[in-house]
């Protein structure tokens, strides 16, 4: 079957579209960033695209999908809140983001949301404003909502929509711990509606391939959601009607809000505004009604964004985001090969991330009981991420395979770096680098 492509504006910088058969492919791509943000800039875009495909006959719906392989949304720019001076003002931001996400909500064409790489804050807002999400089981795929980490809280829909569509315990847990949800977890949970398994070297690249079949499935989906062969809403078990029926009672609701609560002010103190205010927010669109929850929120969210909590926790997330830069440009000799002296608490640690990065590494040690200790470190942090499910045995033994522990000084004539990790005993240092530089002098 030929497909009619027709192409959105050019002029556009970070959102584009073609139509192929009668499927919009909206495309994200910030060219000035590795990763998209919501900017007042998307916003406009977005919006014009959203528009023409809405007045397009020749479109009857739209797969929503990021250029960028390893992300999806990260998030709102913090830059476009810092640039306001008012609470006022950051307010009316708050207000239009609800605005063009009700707009996608009450689409009158399904959107699907295609999700591969990071999809957090503004960007799962979008994602679950949407009418299907599709995500790959990347380990780079995550979903979760983290601006309390910046002492703000979700401010576009987020803290209205979640709760709906994951229940009121889920929801808070995301919102007030940050954390990242991994695929199957938010399919499980009910924030994505189908999986896609990535896919391996072909003659594009895996995360070349991987997209190229997520905006696949995802037209095919989007083309079954209009035929009426695939429903947006599936059949509620018996458990989640019970919970339903459960949940319809307000002394329950209340017991939740009030346990919540109280974890908040023993974890926090009640020094951090933003948990309070989401705790808020949630009950007030429960309890209320949409139009007085999206009004606590857009409220609440500009007057968390003039405080000094927030302020200071932007402030260290600049600084941590700076600290991962490499200010030192590429090595000119590639490390392939690492020798760590000392297996200790220090040298195991470095050992550990070495191996994850695919280097091959020596462990030395002068004991048995020593190296066994620091073998057993790597080990055990590679095995943690295995019971979290973030790698499979067969990953974790496959990185341990890049360690090397022992006693002597064979192969250090052929690494290419050695890091002294030894006891902090000077006249230890100094014996040691002395044993290894005659090593080095006879290669």
């Amino acid at each position: 079957m030929l497909s009619l492509c027709i192409f959105g504006s050019t002029t556009r910088t970070h959102v584009s579209y073609e139509v192929k058969d009668d499927v919009a492919v909206v495309r994200m791509n910030d060219p000035n960033s590795k990763v998209n943000t919501i900017s007042i800039q998307m916003q406009n875009e977005m919006t014009e695209v959203m528009n023409e495909l809405w007045a397009n006959d020749a479109v009857k719906s739209a797969v929503l999908i990021s250029s960028k392989p390893g992300c999806f949304i990260a998030g709102a720019d913090i830059n476009m809140i810092q640039a306001c001076s008012s609470a006022e003002e950051v307010t009316k931001l708050s207000q239009e983001g609800q605005k063009m996400f009700e707009l996608v909500e009450k689409s009158p064409k399904p959107i699907v949301a295609a999700i591969n790489g990071s999809c957090l804050g503004g960007g799962l807002e979008f994602a679950i404003a949407c009418q299907y999400r599709i995500a790959t089981k990347s380990k780079k795929t995550v979903l979760g909502t983290p601006e309390v980490m910046l002492g703000l809280l979700p401010g576009a829909g987020g803290t209205q929509r979640l709760p709906k569509m994951v229940g009121l315990p889920n929801a808070f847990d995301m919102m007030l711990t940050g954390r990242n949800i991994r695929a199957d977890k938010a399919k499980k949970m009910g924030l994505v509606h189908h999986l896609v398994d990535p896919l391996g070297p072909g003659l594009k690249s895996p995360e070349q391939r991987t997209m190229d079949y997520l905006e696949e499935v995802a037209i095919q989906f989007a083309k079954g959601i209009v035929d009426k062969k695939i429903p947006l809403q599936k059949d509620k078990g018996m458990m989640q009607k019970i919970q339903d029926y459960v949940m319809s009672f307000e002394f329950v609701r209340n017991q939740i809000y009030k346990t919540v609560h109280g974890k908040v002010m023993k974890q926090s103190k009640g020094l951090y505004p933003a948990p309070l205010k989401i705790i808020e927010c949630v009950k007030t669109g429960v309890e209320q009604g949409p139009t007085a929850g999206y009004l606590a929120e857009s409220q609440n969210f500009g007057q968390l964004a003039m405080t000094a909590e927030s302020s200071a926790l932007i402030g260290l997330y600049h600084g941590q985001v700076a600290c991962k830069k490499n200010r030192f440009g590429s090595p000119a000799k590639e490390v392939k090969t690492l020798a760590i002296l000392g297996a200790g608490l220090m040298g195991a640690g470095i050992a550990q991330v070495t191996v994850d990065k695919g280097v091959r590494t020596i462990l030395k040690d002068t004991t048995v009981q020593g190296l066994a200790r620091g073998e057993e470190q790597v080990y055990k942090g590679l095995n943690d991420k295995t019971k979290k499910k973030s790698i499979t045995s067969f990953e974790r033994d496959s990185i341990l395979s890049n360690l090397c522990g022992q006693l002597d000084y064979k192969g250090f004539e052929k690494v290419d770096m050695v890091i002294e990790a030894v006891f902090e005993d000077i006249k230890i240092k100094h014996a040691v680098l002395k044993e290894v530089e005659a090593v080095s002098e006879t290669s």
